[in-house]
C-alpha cells in the first residue's frame, strides 16, 4: 500500500515488508524505490535516501530479539535456510555486506541506517538463520577481573 509517497510494511516471513499474499505494493515510480546499500538505486537517484521511514523497516519494533552489542561481529550464514532473492532489499544488503565479518556498527554506517534499526534487522536475521552472531560474551556478563587487573597494572606502568 502506498500512501502519500510512503510505503507501509508488515513484518512477515522473509523480513519486514514480506507480508505474503495481499502484502505491500510497491510504487511504480523507480525514483521512489531507492534502498540503502542498493547500488542500482543510488545510481538512479543520486544520494537521495529511501522514502521509507526507518521504523517501518522493522515493522515498528525498536528492540532487537537479542541483546546485541554494537561491536559484535556478524557474518552471513554459509548456507542460508531459504532463497535470498525473496528477501527484502535491506536483508539482501546486509547479507551482501556480511559475506566477510563486520561489526553491527559498521553495517549500520555502510547502509546509512540508524543503529537501532540495524540491530533489530540483524537480530531478526540471526533468528531466521540468515546471519551468524559472533559475540565474546553476553552483554550483561561481568568482565574478567584478571583481565581488568592486568590492564590496570599496565596503565600504572605508563
Amino acid at each position: 500500500m502506498v500512501e502519500h509517497g510512503r510505503r507501509h510494511y508488515g513484518a512477515g516471513p522473509g523480513g519486514p515488508g514480506r507480508g505474503g499474499p495481499g502484502g505491500p505494493e510497491r510504487s511504480g515510480d523507480p525514483a521512489r524505490q531507492s534502498w540503502p546499500g542498493d547500488p542500482a538505486g543510488e545510481a538512479a537517484t543520486g544520494d537521495r535516501r529511501s522514502l521509507v521511514r526507518p521504523y517501518t523497516v522493522t515493522g515498528g519494533r525498536t528492540r532487537p530479539r537479542y541483546d546485541l552489542a554494537i561491536e559484535a561481529l556478524v557474518s552471513a550464514a554459509p548456507y542460508p535456510p531459504r532463497d535470498v532473492t525473496t528477501l527484502t532489499p535491506e536483508y539482501r544488503a546486509i547479507i551482501d555486506l556480511c559475506r566477510s565479518w563486520r561489526s553491527v556498527a559498521e553495517v549500520s554506517a555502510l547502509l546509512r541506517l540508524p543503529l537501532g534499526v540495524t540491530r533489530v534487522l540483524i537480530a531478526d536475521m540471526a533468528h531466521e538463520g540468515l546471519l551468524r552472531l559472533h559475540q565474546a560474551r553476553p552483554a550483561d556478563a561481568q568482565p574478567d577481573v584478571r583481565l581488568l587487573e592486568r590492564v590496570l597494572s599496565g596503565l600504572r606502568k605508563l
